[in-house]
């Protein structure tokens, strides 16, 4: 049998960023559905807290101080966050080393004070239905950010080794990027759920 060459592709890139990588759209997909569990959890949250005659049940809000202290660092994190996308395009290598060491200590923190925001709930997580569902979205919340943390942590050595040198591990980067923002924004309407709802 014969082949008829249509076109020759070997000039072309053998990666790419954002939506033109097979990748991105992975990252999408556990975006979608992990935005959908949290949309679950809150759903729950909500109707518990219309079902309750008295919210927080049997005990006081949870202290403001961890919650909102990692909310700022969380939102404060994106700046370099976005630096360190686009250095990944403009494949800046130099620079992408730099900042994704900055994001690994910047996505530390936050595991941290989680810790003390844990243990300022005013709740144990089988004490009733609030503490059920308040350590539930923490829960969730947390997988979140140590994955993250840990992809991070991973692309940081990878930036570092021979792997980088060829520039395609630039695009997951990128798509790490993605997802961190995606695991800053999720938190927005759980800080406020948790900490300002049962305060109004």
């Amino acid at each position: 049998m014969r082949h008829r060459v249509v076109a020759d592709v070997t000039q072309l890139p053998s990666y790419g960023f954002g939506p033109r990588v097979l990748t991105w759209w992975g990252t999408l997909g556990f975006v979608v559905l992990e935005a959908t569990g949290f949309a679950l959890a809150i759903g729950t949250y909500l109707y518990l807290a219309v079902l309750s005659s008295q919210w927080p049940i049997a005990s006081p809000p949870p202290d403001l101080l961890p919650g909102t202290l990692l909310t700022i660092v969380l939102i404060l994190s994106v700046v370099p966050n976005v630096l360190v996308r686009n250095w990944a395009m403009q494949r800046n290598l130099a620079k992408v080393r730099i900042g994704i060491v900055i994001m690994s200590v910047l996505g530390l923190i936050p595991i941290v004070i989680r810790g003390f925001e844990i243990a300022w709930l005013n709740v144990s997580w089988d004490t009733n239905a609030y503490g059920s569902i308040v350590w539930t979205l923490l829960g969730l919340h947390t997988v979140h950010i140590v994955t993250d943390v840990a992809d991070t942590l991973v692309l940081a050595v990878l930036m570092f080794t021979r792997h980088a040198e060829n520039h395609m591990r630039l695009s997951d980067v990128t798509d790490n990027v993605f997802y961190w923002n995606f695991v800053v924004l999720s938190w927005i309407p759980i800080y406020l759920l948790l900490y300002w709802f049962p305060r109004w």
